[in-house]
């Protein structure tokens, strides 16, 4: 075994960082050799079949290309959750585990039950609102049909029920019934990337996930917050809230846009990291 790790190392030392390269390691040993990261420890002068080696191989190979793990393997974690993915859902991010943490904290009184969930890509919003918030009813739309197919599969593979229906937030006149109700929770995480930024990205963000997922306009970088702000204050109960995951870049014009649609009760809520990254909207 200590000879595949050296293979992989090798092969990838130029390429990340040394901490990644240990991620990778135990990622790819416990995918292609069925091992947990502690047999992996217990059982490092094991001979790993000529078999598994040619996994490991094609795995380093898709690695050496920039494809995320998360999409070589098929699967990654959220929220302590197993999800499947695909390249056309985004790979969810902490900071997004982030905003679900202060949902379901402020939800603990029961008195938030009906959520909506825009744009909900792989379900791993939805999922985790619905696993961990008691009596949730968790509506869920996305415009990608293939997006639905792997949430519903996620709902399904962590036990969870919701309503996953396909719809277009920026689509006013073709509402499905499914979102003629009202909700007392409305979270999302939009595409909120400036196209300007791409520059700054990284290959196995810009060349593998789903632009359509990823970037705002740089002409209208609120376009999507305006249109769930306007659906929000018709369909969204008093006194339920607005999560929003949002670029720090403009924050400020997004409370002064909210502010213009009714939400006067908004504020702006910083990640671990300190950046600006999330607002809660409360309908007074």
């Amino acid at each position: 075994m200590q000879q595949t790790r050296t293979y992989i190392e090798n092969s990838l030392k130029t390429l990340y960082p040394p901490g990644e390269i240990s991620g990778f390691i135990r990622l790819v040993l416990s995918h292609a050799c069925k091992m947990s990261f502690t047999q992996q420890i217990l059982c490092k002068d094991t001979q790993i079949p000529e078999n598994e080696k040619k996994i490991i191989a094609s795995i380093v190979e898709r690695l050496k290309k920039m494809e995320p793990i998360q999409y070589i393997l098929g699967e990654t974690e959220f929220y302590s959750l197993p999800f499947f993915v695909d390249s056309s859902v985004l790979i969810p991010r902490p900071e997004t585990e982030e905003l679900v943490d202060m949902i379901i904290r402020d939800a603990r009184d029961g008195a938030f039950r009906k959520i909506l969930d825009i744009g909900t890509g792989s379900g791993c919003i939805a999922v985790v609102l619905a696993k961990h918030i008691d009596n949730a009813e968790v509506t869920a739309i996305d415009i990608s049909e293939n997006a639905l197919e792997t949430a519903k599969r996620n709902a399904l593979r962590n036990n969870t029920e919701a309503l996953f229906v396909k719809a277009d937030i920026l689509n006013d006149s073709e509402r499905p019934e499914a979102l003629s109700g009202n909700f007392n929770i409305i979270v999302a995480n939009p595409p909120y990337i400036l196209k300007s930024e791409k520059a700054e990205m990284k290959a196995n963000v810009l060349d593998y996930e789903p632009h359509i997922a990823l970037f705002a306009d740089d002409e209208d970088p609120l376009l999507f917050y305006r249109a769930i702000a306007r659906f929000a204050s018709c369909h969204l109960e008093s006194y339920g809230c607005i999560y929003l995951e949002i670029n720090p870049l403009y924050s400020d014009d997004l409370l002064k846009m909210l502010a213009g649609q009714g939400f006067s009760h908004a504020e702006i809520l910083p990640d671990l990291s300190g950046k600006k990254r999330f607002i809660k909207a409360t309908k007074i």
